[in-house]
């Protein structure tokens, strides 16, 4: 492909490569290995030291799967299928990190891949129909295209304390995990904040720390995991089910093993609700949230339902009465934000040597060199834990410079909120594609991972077999998908509270209200609207 992009390229501009990726997470690699199998010219710029993306970053004790093992892997090679083999049902960070660098070895991937390079910038130039990309060393590159491999949750947010710059013991984000072992023993550790990451942090610190003290601003609905490790039986039926386990990934709702189910809560009697819903809390992984009654996440009176129940377990679960009460959501339903499945995390507060502090009624006010500060109480601390979340979606987007036609920022083209088309194209901004953008399907991330680069790759060859240079999503296209997005999140309770997956992170400047930021519809529907603009021939593109 490099000699007929030169041909068709502004003889005065040099490329360096056909292709820019950013990042070297699952999308990263696997769109590298695809865009090299064209003949491409490719070059991965990775800010880490290794491959993996979040993998990679997130080393906080406890962090593992919540999809099963089997149906996160790449599906893309009966070999490597053959020769991995995952120890647990829901496998933990070290063995997924080992396995992506299987990934690179096997595929041969890092000799394309530049670590420790941070983008700063990718600025377009309509002239030479090309894309420069600045590192933070300062050094400039050169591609035809660009592709954003960035993540869903790969920014990092700390809150906005006064001093924490001033502590004397050891501090740190979830996502930015020392990489050599922390010791908690004997230790008074605090741990601020109880999302997905929180909770798998607190039910592994609290094993060992002298004390605990998790504050809490949102309780949020928890469920359990279930996970153990997976049998020699268990792995060769696995193997030889691997077929089938990812087409019912791509038949489900969300790419999960699991999707709603048909009946409505109230067509069946208390009794069989109840029983339906002791035998989801029983089950391993997700069905509890996306196998559920169809209309748990529509239909208020349903949504109760499920919530009483959680809650009523949280009670039975958790020995003080006034803990339990502060551990469960009175702000939000059941599901209607990310579900963090947990082992053993509301025992964890049964523990004489476990504090938790609601830090809503009683603000943290301050950071002070010896721990921290509320409105009510100073507290010691040797460690620190920031379990504050992500600037979720658009955040890695907005911490790049980036400019489409015109020097427009894609800051600036988001202003009001994010317009895409198919969540991978952005008008104005031409030979831009974003493997997990906002408005593009998610839930079980590697399937739609697979899916998109297949999707990318498929208009560069279609490109290349024609000579064209320049792909930009029209007006008219990225107006009609964003529409749909929007009319597909109507009625959703889930578009009705603050979480990440509405864009609202209070600890980013301009974030603090809801935007329909994802795609809420089912990955079957999504591939469809995708399958048919491929088909038509790219018509909602302007090719050149």
């Amino acid at each position: 492909m490099s000699a007929s992009l030169e041909a068709s390229a502004d003889p005065g501009q040099t490329l360096d490569y056909d292709a820019i990726v950013i990042g070297a997470g699952m999308s990263g690699l696997f769109q590298l290995l695809r865009l090299r199998e064209m003949g491409m010219k490719v070059r991965v710029f990775e800010a880490g030291t290794g491959v993996g993306g979040t993998w990679y970053w997130n080393r906080y004790p406890g962090a593992r799967f919540d999809s099963e093992s089997y149906s996160y892997g790449f599906s893309f090679s009966k070999e490597l299928l053959e020769e991995w083999n995952w120890s647990e049902h829901f496998a933990p960070q070290p063995e997924t990190l080992r396995y992506l660098n299987l990934v690179a070895d096997k595929f041969d991937l890092r000799r394309d891949i530049q670590f420790q390079s941070r983008v700063a910038a990718a600025h377009w130039d309509e002239a030479a129909r090309t894309w420069a990309v600045t590192l933070e060393d300062g050094s400039r590159h050169v591609s035809r295209f660009l592709i954003t491999a960035i993540g869903v949750l790969s920014a990092p947010t700390l809150p906005r304390f006064e001093g924490m710059d001033s502590f004397r013991g050891l501090s740190f984000h979830t996502a930015r995990w020392p990489h050599e072992p922390v010791d908690f023993a004997g230790k008074r550790v605090a741990v601020i904040g109880t999302g997905a990451t929180g909770v798998q942090t607190i039910q592994e610190v609290a094993k060992t720390a002298g004390h605990l003290t998790v504050f809490q601003r949102t309780p949020n609905w928890c469920a359990p995991l279930h996970n153990r490790k997976i049998t020699e039986e268990e792995q060769a039926r696995i193997k030889a089910d691997y077929p089938t386990i990812f087409q019912r990934c791509q038949e489900t709702f969300s790419c999960f093993l699991h999707t709603p189910d048909p009946r409505g809560t109230f067509e069946v009697s208390k009794e069989e609700r109840e029983a339906f819903y002791e035998e989801l809390y029983a089950s391993p992984g997700f069905g509890i949230w996306v196998g559920n009654f169809k209309d748990t996440l529509t239909d208020r009176a349903a949504n109760k339902e499920i919530s009483d129940f959680v809650a009523n377990k949280i009670r039975q679960r958790v020995k003080d009465p006034k803990v339990a009460e502060m551990l469960i959501p009175r702000n939000h339903g059941f599901g209607t934000r990310r579900v963090p499945l947990e082992t053993r995390y509301y025992e964890v507060y049964n523990q004489p040597n476990v504090l938790l502090v609601d830090s809503k009624a009683t603000p943290i006010q301050a950071i002070t060199p010896t721990g921290l500060r509320t409105s009510d109480a100073e507290y010691d601390f040797d460690i620190i834990i920031y379990a504050t979340g992500f600037d979720a979606l658009t955040g890695a987007f907005d911490r790049i410079d980036i400019r489409g036609e015109g020097g427009l920022t894609l800051r600036q083209k988001w202003a009001q909120g994010a317009q895409t088309m198919l969540g991978m194209l952005v008008e104005d901004f031409p030979n831009m594609f974003m493997l997990l953008g906002p408005h593009t399907a998610l839930g079980n991330i590697p399937r739609s991972i697979e899916y998109n680069v297949e999707w990318v790759s498929a208009l560069l060859r279609h490109m290349q077999a024609r000579g064209l240079t320049r792909a930009e999503a029209s007006a008219q296209a990225v107006a009609a998908w964003t529409k749909h997005v929007k009319q597909i999140g109507a009625g959703l309770l889930t578009n009705e509270v603050d979480s990440w997956m509405t864009g609202v992170n209070r600890n980013v400047e301009g974030k603090e209200t809801r935007v329909i930021a994802r795609y809420s519809g089912s990955a079957p529907d999504y591939r469809a609207w995708c399958d048919r603009v491929a088909t038509e021939g790219y018509r909602d593109l302007a090719l050149a």
